[in-house]
């Protein structure tokens, strides 16, 4: 057999060290791939400022995800003045019900768990610090019907202290930490730094960076609903999940300033409309940025007299365009105003929760000039003459047509009107192309008087009828024009 012949039966074996080649490469990219498969995996969520009804979502959300990804634990950064009590007890149920270890991890340096941060600490399942932060501070805010704050009476302060009282004991006899400085966090607000935290047993450990405190945990034992779990997280991958852009947003309008501002802007942007009904614009912005108010207002606690208060304002605001009242109403308006600024937020209200004076004091101010402006114009608008309507003729001059004795004919803004001099003389009678000045109107007659020099001059100027003439020392009549 020829050489051509054997030659087409050698290429399937010719392909054998091809496909081992390619076989390897794939092995050896596949092989990091598969390691990183293997890894732990952690994720991250940030607690990042007060707590409310929106960060309980967003935490609730992540102990889901951390659930259904299978994550070896799930680290809360946290550094949070404090919030609501309805929200942080959302939050400490997710928790305890969690079927993934929870770590919180107060950080990066400086940052604070206050308030309900403490509950949430001592909730986790490990407690940890970056060094230069502090907790404390757990006293509850007592409210009254009205959602300001109040001492009340003895009775319902102890009610409510010795629940929180109870509340983080439990929780610190679930997880093995201090229940004594609990209840001192509690009834006497004291704080202690990251160092003295750790000695006192409030916190498990201190790590500096995040790496480091998943290689402390490694290794672990946490009491689970299911039984215990031993925590396997070191070299784990780390996957951060940050707030999306709407709670974000959501997270924005819990702060009571936000609220103040969208809640002034709002009753502007109708206080607009009615007084000048069919911009439509100012009517929507208006009532959208209520509405967003309202929704911030629900988020935090709330004293509902500043909200009238301020209500009020703009009502005499408004009130003010149609009541001459010289401005007393629109001073009064600054005055609800500014007090209901002050109410607006509950007295004693958690960390946080209050607005800036210098964002009170601003707005009012930028009200206070707009409604100078707003009211220098009604004001102008009230002083200038009328130009049309029987009122316009008040001042106007006109050209005798026929002799007024006293009673006679006046031309005047293209029309002839029937006219009565206003002081007549029994021996004098008006002439024929008399300049005549109107001093008032009755039904269709007018009441004039001869005009001076000066008025003709200036009704010449406007445009009136040339062919006036008007009496001057010497003689019986002048022309003007």
């Amino acid at each position: 057999m020829s050489n051509s012949e054997r030659t087409p039966l050698r290429h399937p074996l010719q392909l054998i060290p091809l496909l081992l080649i390619g076989l390897g490469l794939a092995l050896l990219i596949a092989a990091p791939v598969a390691g990183q498969n293997q890894r732990p995996l952690v994720q991250v969520a940030e607690v990042d400022g007060t707590i409310t009804p929106v960060m309980a979502g967003y935490v609730g959300r992540a102990i889901e995800r951390a659930e259904r990804d299978k994550a070896a634990a799930l680290v809360l950064r946290m550094d949070t003045p404090g919030g609501l009590s309805s929200a942080m007890d959302e939050m400490i149920q997710d928790i305890l019900h969690s079927e993934v270890p929870v770590v919180v991890y107060v950080a990066p340096g400086g940052a604070r768990a206050a308030s309900a941060g403490v509950f949430l600490t001592y909730a986790a399942h490990i407690a940890a610090m970056a060094p230069g932060t502090r907790i404390g501070s757990a006293s509850p805010i007592f409210m009254g019907d009205d959602g300001s704050a109040t001492d009340g009476d003895e009775t319902l302060k102890r009610k409510v202290t010795n629940d929180a009282v109870s509340q983080i004991k439990n929780l610190a006899q679930l997880r093995g930490r201090n229940a004594e400085w609990a209840e001192q966090a509690v009834r006497d607000a004291v704080n202690v730094t990251a160092d003295e935290a750790l000695a006192l047993g409030v916190v498990d450990l201190l790590a500096s960076d995040l790496p480091s405190l998943l290689d402390d945990i490694n290794g672990r034992v946490v009491r689970m609903e299911r039984g215990p779990v031993t925590l396997a997280t070191a070299g784990a991958r780390i996957e951060e999940h940050r707030m999306g852009m709407v709670d974000q947003f959501l997270q924005l309008l819990a702060d009571p300033t936000i609220a103040y501002i969208l809640l002034s802007l709002g009753s502007l942007g109708l206080f607009l409309e009615l007084s000048n009904p069919g911009a439509i614009l100012p009517g929507v912005v208006g009532g959208l940025f209520l509405l967003l108010a309202l929704y911030s207002l629900g988020t935090i606690p709330v004293n509902w007299a500043g909200v009238l208060l301020i209500g009020f304002a703009f009502l005499l605001f408004a009130v003010d365009l149609f009541v001459p009242s010289f401005g007393s109403l629109t001073i009064g308006g600054l005055v609800s105003f500014v007090l209901g600024s002050y109410m607006l937020v509950a007295e004693g209200a958690p960390p946080g929760y209050d607005v800036a004076p210098a964002v009170i004091w601003t707005s009012t101010a930028l009200l206070l000039g707009f409604f100078l402006v707003i009211g220098g114009a009604v004001l102008r608008a009230r002083l200038r003459r009328p130009s049309t309507g029987r009122e316009s003729l008040t001042g106007q001059v006109g050209v005798v047509r026929q002799a007024l004795t006293p009673d006679g004919f006046v031309f005047l803004a293209g029309e002839l009107w029937h006219a009565t001099v206003a002081t007549p003389d029994p021996d004098t009678a008006v002439p024929v192309g008399t300049a005549v000045t109107v001093v008032a109107v009755e039904g269709l007659r007018l009441k004039v008087r001869v005009a001076t020099g000066a008025e003709v001059t200036t009704a010449g100027r406007s445009g009136a009828d040339s062919r006036m003439v008007v009496p001057v020392a010497g003689a019986t009549r002048a022309e003007v024009g």
